[in-house]
């Protein structure tokens, strides 16, 4: 790793992880821990069509078994839910819309009574034509999913069509593109694609939910964003917000599918109707795949117009998003892809179309990347397949029309220092990649490729963060997030800038391993990569609140005037003097030599909202989206089997324009999970279905994810911090979700280096690769 010169005593180290001793040794509570005195545990009826009118429930059997204390069916909950628009039901209603959707559920003394239970109840159904094929159900005629999306409430940046199965249609209008692509000497059209696939959070989703006596609710649960599901709540069963408590333990595992609001509902009802028992839900792996949130499939088009120069004149994209049954996060991924539709390019001519398609199929959500993933797939295999048109070194294009700071986006905005350098960061991938030996063991062709990706936050234009610094007594301070935790480490950089700030040693900074919405200050949600930015400027306006609260009391103790005074080394001393108090002193307030006191107790309150965003125009996508954007490079060195369409990968290189990098292991810890997780959707992962919409691979044994046999040979990670963020904490920006951008194409665009054919579909498994092969031999 290689990176500036660090100029912190803590802020650019590679500070231990709080949480690390209590997940060694599993001493960590997880919700699935949570046992509380007379608990039911809730199973669902999971049905059986695609697409089927609800004639009849039949509970009677399952009622009368013995320890089953409550059973409810979609009349005992006649609402929708959902954070972007309201169109899940907690239980189907009317019809259902996708093998394996809750049409029934109940709560019993076990697990074991209540799988007996379900299996008793009956559901007799009518069966309605499915649709498959997000092709199929964009057309007009197509049978339609939810019939009533014209009345769905739904946030004021999302705009479903109505008597169609188009959740959202997001429009992004730069320039004219007719006019670029006549100025154009050549056009390429290429079409992408890649499939629904899996979170496979070590975790399953699991919710523990009391409704106590006096109408309040109690709720554990393993969410991303507990403030959002206290907020869901209290809107769904018209509670005060302030009777609604939600506390997140430590998360195994998010990606994305714990952001919003899932399954708690569910185990909510389920409490209130049982004689108000606390109930836990809680997932089975086949469970969390085929009935819970998914990362939707993309069906992506581009349309290129180059010079032969490499100046890009035009871009018309279309994205297709299979959000399936239903669409609640799925729109504002299709959002959030469409306005970073380009990739870090700055390119005059722009239309892109960001679909978000209903289908019969598991419902999408957010997935780490939030679609960039699947996007950056189709934009940077396009950038070779147009470096190939033109004869061109697919690098040199890349930078020939790289957004480089002070560039125009294609949502009209001039980036200044919101973006990094681009350009340095793909010729630090490239000379890597030029110093890689071309030599490939026996039998293997050797191919390399490159591919840059961007991302900023994707959230509403008022999101904020706060934070909570209280100094103890004995000079330890313990800082108050909701930042969940859930394997990314953030709350350990947090507590580096805590003690940096207050500059006291890193061993007495103390973060709680849990959030509770009655107790800790308000975050939006742990999603976007956005936890360091966001949460971290917050934290250090605490810290600023606390010194000067500290400051405060000093200045009475010692009297010296606030601006004579630092706070620095665990006291607060005289610049120019030697009159000083420790923290440790004054933490719970300054005493008089007659035992008075006064000030009380230090705690500093932080805030941050983020800046200058703004909601897009609908027609043209015009706007500030960006809080800020991180950027980098990937490049990849395979290894291929010409026989077998065995690949391994050999090195994985990785140069990321952080601005500054709070903990560098904690980046590369992001960056070896990340890279890893996005080679299983690149060579294997995907959902099958059969012909009646069955999800055939429904556990770890049939859907394949990596393995330690999978893992890069060798990774090579750059960390660029020669433009910071004016407005980040340190100069920082975010990269949680950016470990796995762009890995599927440069191994895609090293795949056409090796073997000189083109791979336009994930996943590159044998079979796929074969057959493309195959293909290939036989028209020539």
């Amino acid at each position: 790793m290689r990176s500036m010169t660090e100029e912190y005593s803590y802020v650019g180290k590679n500070a231990d992880r709080l949480d690390a001793v209590e997940k060694v040794t599993g001493e960590a509570t997880y919700t699935k821990d949570i046992e509380l005195p007379g608990m039911l545990y809730a199973k669902f009826k999971k049905s059986t069509r695609p697409h089927a009118k609800i004639i009849e429930i039949d509970t009677e059997k399952a009622e009368e078994l013995p320890g089953v204390r409550t059973v409810i069916t979609g009349k005992d909950v006649p609402f929708k839910f959902g954070k972007y628009i309201e169109d899940r039901d907690i239980l189907a209603r009317k019809k259902v819309r996708y093998v394996g959707e809750p049409v029934a559920a109940v709560a019993a003394d076990t697990e074991e009574i209540a799988e007996e239970a379900v299996e008793l109840i009956e559901v007799e159904y009518e069966d309605l034509e499915p649709v498959f094929d997000p092709l199929e159900s964009v057309k007009e005629d197509a049978p339609l999913i939810h019939e009533d999306i014209g009345d769905y409430d739904h946030a004021p940046f999302i705009f479903p069509k109505e008597d169609s199965n188009i959740a959202n249609h997001f429009k992004l209008r730069k320039g004219d593109v007719e006019k670029g692509f006549e100025e154009a000497d050549e056009i390429v059209e290429n079409s992408f694609y890649q499939p629904q696939t899996q979170h496979v959070e070590m975790e399953t989703h699991t919710s523990v939910i009391h409704w106590t006596s006096e109408d309040s609710l109690r709720v554990w649960t393993s969410a991303q964003a507990p403030f959002v599901v206290r907020e869901n709540l209290s809107h769904m069963f018209d509670i005060p917000i302030k009777d609604v408590d939600v506390q997140t333990p430590y998360l195994g595992g998010g990606f994305g599918g714990k952001a919003g609001i899932n399954w708690e509902p569910l185990a909510a009802i389920l409490s209130r109707e049982s004689g108000r028992r606390p109930v836990k839900l809680s997932l089975t792996r086949e469970e969390q795949f085929s009935s819970s949130s998914i990362r939707q499939g993309l069906l992506a088009r581009i349309k290129t117009g180059v010079k032969e120069n490499g100046e890009i004149t035009a871009m018309e994209i279309e994205f297709i998003w299979d959000s399936g049954s239903y669409a609640d996060y799925a729109v504002n991924v299709g959002r959030a892809s469409g306005y970073a539709s380009t990739g870090p390019y700055e390119i005059e001519n722009v239309k892109t179309d960001s679909y978000t398609v209903y289908t019969n199929y598991p419902y999408g959500t957010a997935f780490r990347g939030f679609g960039h993933v699947p996007f950056h797939w189709a934009t940077e295999r396009q950038m070779d397949l147009v470096a190939q048109e033109i004869d061109m070194d697919p690098t040199e294009l890349r930078l020939k029309n790289a957004l480089l700071p002070g560039g125009v986006s294609a949502t009209g905005v001039k980036m200044e220092d919101k973006i990094g350098r681009l350009d340095e960061c793909l010729e630090s991938v490239r000379e890597e990649l030029d110093e890689t030996s071309d030599e490939a063991p026996e039998g293997y062709s050797r191919g390399k490729g490159i591919a840059a990706f961007w991302k900023a936050p994707a959230m509403p234009a008022n999101t904020s963060s706060t934070a909570i610094v209280k100094i103890n007594q004995d000079g330890t301070v313990t800082l108050s997030t909701a930042n969940s935790q859930m394997g990314q480490g953030t709350v350990t950089s947090l507590a580096q800038m805590v003690a940096e700030s207050l500059d006291i040693p890193f061993e007495k900074v103390e973060v709680p391993n849990h959030s509770d919405t009655d107790l800790s200050p308000y975050t939006w949600q742990t999603v976007g990569s956005r936890g360091t930015f966001m949460d971290g400027n917050a934290v250090l306006n605490a810290c600023e609140d606390a010194k000067r609260q500290l400051k405060e009391i000093a200045s009475e103790l010692l009297d010296v005037h606030t601006d004579e005074l630092v706070v620095a080394n665990e006291k607060v001393s005289e610049k120019d003097g030697d009159r000083e108090i420790s923290i440790s002193e004054i933490a719970l307030g300054g005493t008089y030599p007659d035992g008075g006191g006064f000030a009380g107790p230090v705690a500093g309150y932080g805030k941050y909202t983020a800046e200058g965003l703004s909601n897009l125009d609908p027609e043209t996508g015009q706007g500030e989206p960006g809080l800020f954007w991180t950027v980098g490079a990937r490049g990849a060195v395979i290894d291929v089997n010409p026989e077998t369409a065995d690949i391994r990968v050999a090195k994985m290189i990785s140069c990321f324009n952080l601005g500054k990098t709070i903990n560098p292991r904690l980046v590369e810890g992001q960056i070896y999970g990340g890279t890893v997780q996005h080679m299983g959707s690149t060579f294997s992962e995907e959902y099958i279905y059969d012909d009646d919409g069955r999800m055939l691979n429904d556990n770890l044994t049939d859907y394949k994810i990596p393995r330690a046999s999978d893992i890069p040979e060798e990774f090579v990670n750059i960390f660029n911090e020669n433009d910071p963020q004016s407005n980040g904490p340190f100069g920082a920006r975010g990269i949680g979700e950016l470990g796995m951008l762009s890995v599927g194409p440069a191994i895609g665009n090293a795949v056409y280096d090796a073997t000189g054919e083109n791979v336009y579909d994930l996943p590159i498994s044998r079979d796929n690769l074969s057959a493309k092969v195959c293909e290939i031999e036989e028209e020539e």
